[in-house]
């Protein structure tokens, strides 16, 4: 049983999955974005290459939850648990939970499977069914409903709060209005506290007010630097494959894709982001007190020439990187090296000399 709770374990299990995933989706928008494509919104209307590329990748995107999720339950409960840990990540993206409810409904679920399977007793004939059908079926249908109907209340009711916050500091001050908007676009790595800051960022624009979008932009871009400066700065911080995972994170943090953080996030939760929202707070107050404002919702670095101010953004967005990396070097333990061996089991060919027809 003890062995079942190194709650670390599963989760770099899910980064190793959900990794190629992340990767390929941010390469996609990047390229796509390049190209000044743009989602696909009707496909009957023409589309280009460009277009095909940001939609793909949006599209891999929203796998990250699923992904998360079935790998977590599948290194808990193994096969059983791959197919539930699916339902689980979908759910997390229906109710806006984004990749940490991906991962909390695939510890959920595999957790669940690992308790049935030492106390659900069925009849010799139904042991066959248990991983293919009894099991995926009861787990789905249990923490699925108390992911909709107990998960999913709080976290409507608190996107709805962090709305009306919001609003109510429109029209206070500038710097602690732009640290909450920074603080929380950076906060879940594009999962619902981010959306919340991300549309109401967006409802802004549409009236002409391009701050926000600005202290957005900043946000999403600090994750990814304040993660590599700090690497650089003190690199036994980190593991050989957090390493290799930051070589891609830059890069994607250029074109403001932050999801490259979430496999670093993954592992040391609480000072990941404590670092990531404290960088991204003071950046986004900086940049707001100094009147920055982007005409455009996304590009990264590519679109700061059609900022106002472009200047106070890179100032910003240099402090607020050096803010979390600062965070990171000076809380993080050094990293111990994990050989975590993947258990593969050959497939077993379904026997069917046993079944005899009458």
């Amino acid at each position: 049983m003890l062995k079942k709770l190194q709650l670390k374990k599963h989760a770099l299990t899910g980064i190793s999955y959900m990794l190629p995933l992340v990767v390929t989706a941010g390469l996609l928008i990047a390229a796509g974005n390049l190209m000044n494509g743009q989602v696909i919104s009707d496909y009957k209307e023409a589309y280009s290459i460009a277009d095909a590329f940001v939609s793909l990748g949006v599209l891999g995107m929203g796998l990250i939850a699923p992904i998360m999720a079935s790998a977590i339950a599948y290194s808990i409960a193994d096969r059983p648990g791959i197919a539930p840990g699916l339902f689980m990540g979908l759910i997390a993206n229906s109710i806006g939970a984004g990749f940490l409810g991906g991962m909390l409904g695939g510890y959920l679920i595999g957790f669940f499977i690992s308790w049935l399977k030492d106390h659900l007793k069925v009849p010799k004939w139904a042991q066959g069914l248990m991983p293919m059908m009894i099991l995926p079926v009861i787990s789905t249908t249990v923490v699925g409903l108390l992911m909709y109907f107990v998960l999913g209340t709080p976290i409507v009711l608190a996107s709805e709060k962090l709305t009306t916050m919001l609003t109510g500091l429109q029209g206070g001050s500038r710097f602690v209005f732009g640290s909450i908007l920074g603080a929380m676009a950076a906060f879940d790595f594009g999962g619902p506290v981010n959306k919340v800051a991300s549309l109401f960022a967006d409802g802004l624009l549409m009236e002409g007010i391009y701050g926000p979008e600005a202290v957005k932009i900043l946000a999403s871009m600090v994750p990814p630097f304040g993660v590599t400066l700090s690497w650089l700065i003190s690199k036994k911080k980190y593991s050989k494959s957090e390493a290799e995972n930051i070589k891609v994170a830059f890069p994607m943090g250029i074109c403001m894709i932050t999801e490259g953080v979430i496999p670093i996030a993954a592992v040391d939760p609480l000072r990941v982001i404590l670092a990531c929202s404290t960088g991204a707070a003071i950046g986004g107050g900086l940049s707001m007190l100094w009147n920055v404002g982007s005409p455009v919702p996304s590009g990264g670095m590519f679109i700061v020439p059609a900022m106002t101010n472009p200047l106070g953004f890179l100032a910003a967005l240099g402090i607020g990187t050096v803010v979390c990396a600062g965070i990171l070097v000076l809380t993080k333990k050094d990293a111990v090296e994990e050989n975590i061996v993947m258990d593969e089991e050959d497939e077993e060919e379904l026997d069917l000399s046993s079944i005899e027809l009458n």
